[in-house]
């Protein structure tokens, strides 16, 4: 109940009578649902949870008591519009970031006696400060794929490609099945030599070879609670350009890290992180944002890039990951989660990052 009740006090301060929650991640933050259709009636006095006869038996034994259901398939748009007349609803708030224009207009003709009221940062309200039990499911969730990522390097060999390494990683969740769903938070991304230096680069049949640098973007899913980590590896001793740039991307990411605290913004993270980077000369060559926030989502409030004014708050949790990036020869990102705590920052990645750690042996 607590949860709803950080909507409460949107009420007053929008002058509304009721909030439309559709996003299925919110649903299921509000409510433990985990299906893939239902929508959310929160008002002052009572809140009323909207899904079909699919899951009736699922919902009437699972629903918190603080939610009356509602079946869809015995409500008609006109049975949605008495609804909303019986609950004395007026003016009904909506996540603006979840409702499409379509959709909008959809229930613009359906309500015509309702008035809809856009709201920014649902999202932010209810998701970005984390509870104890959502923080211990983000670590089991990253212990999982650091175990994973650790056998998976170790038996990397030559000939391997790119997509039989992302495979491995997703069959490596199923020897973690306990509390998994989707089991992965992100398709992995494996990027050998040159394509180490495209940021979001998509999985191909290209060959591992001794030598090549090897980048891996992975999270895993625990209890619906995603993780995200980045290693850059190198399968021979770094030149000395390779290992300049990687050390300039860890100063960057610690230097950002030691900064996340409460109160500041993401804009100001980024900035600490980009300054290195820039100074070192690679400022081009750093392209996306510093991080974002993670939990249900693996992107989530708060961002945490250029000019962000989204502030960090208790118990958030979001990710440091800068990288530098040399298009035809090779590319460095190193990502860790952060969870922000009133003693400071604490990193939620135990995986070695120096770059004596990440250089390893290849039989």
């Amino acid at each position: 109940m607590y949860r709803i009740k950080k909507l409460i006090p949107l009420f007053k301060k929008e002058k509304i009578d009721g909030i439309l929650i559709e996003n299925l991640y919110n649903i299921r933050y509000l409510s433990g649902f985990t299906g893939t259709t239902a929508f959310i009636i929160v008002t002052p006095k009572k809140n009323f949870f909207f899904t079909d006869f699919r899951y009736k038996g699922y919902v009437q034994e699972n629903l918190p008591p603080h939610f009356a259901y509602i079946d869809t398939s015995t409500l008609r748009s006109e049975g949605f519009a008495e609804f909303l007349k019986d609950q004395k609803i007026k003016k009904l708030g909506f996540e603006t970031e979840h409702v499409k224009v379509n959709q909008y207009i959809h229930w613009g003709k359906k309500l015509k006696k309702v008035s809809l009221k856009p709201i920014n940062g649902i999202d932010l309200m209810l998701r970005i400060s984390k509870t104890d039990e959502e923080i211990d499911k983000i670590i089991h969730a990253q212990r999982c794929a650091e175990d994973a990522l650790k056998k998976i390097i170790k038996n990397l060999k030559p000939g391997k490609t790119e997509r039989q390494i992302s495979d491995e990683i997703e069959m490596a969740a199923f020897n973690y099945s306990e509390g998994f769903e989707s089991r992965i938070s992100f398709r992995p991304i494996v990027g050998f030599g040159a394509n180490s230096a495209i940021p979001h680069h998509q999985n191909t049949d290209k060959k591992f070879k001794k030598g090549d640098v090897v980048l891996v973007d992975m999270g895993f899913i625990y209890g619906g609670y995603c993780s995200d980590m980045t290693r850059t590896f190198f399968t021979k001793k770094p030149s000395d350009l390779e290992a300049q740039i990687y050390n300039t991307v860890l100063k960057a990411q610690e230097a950002a890290i030691k900064h996340m605290k409460i109160g500041n913004t993401g804009g100001d993270c980024d900035k600490i992180a980009r300054d290195i980077i820039a100074k070192a000369g690679y400022g081009k060559n750093f392209g996306h944002s510093l991080g974002h926030g993670i939990g249900l989502e693996v992107h989530e409030s708060p961002n945490v890039g250029p000019n962000s004014k989204d502030k960090l708050v208790e118990h958030c949790v979001i990710t440091s990951e800068p990288g530098i990036y040399l298009a035809g020869q090779f590319g460095v990102r190193i990502e860790d989660m952060i969870h922000v705590t009133k003693k400071g920052p604490v990193n939620l990645a135990k995986f070695p990052k120096k770059l004596e750690d990440v250089t390893i042996k290849i039989g």
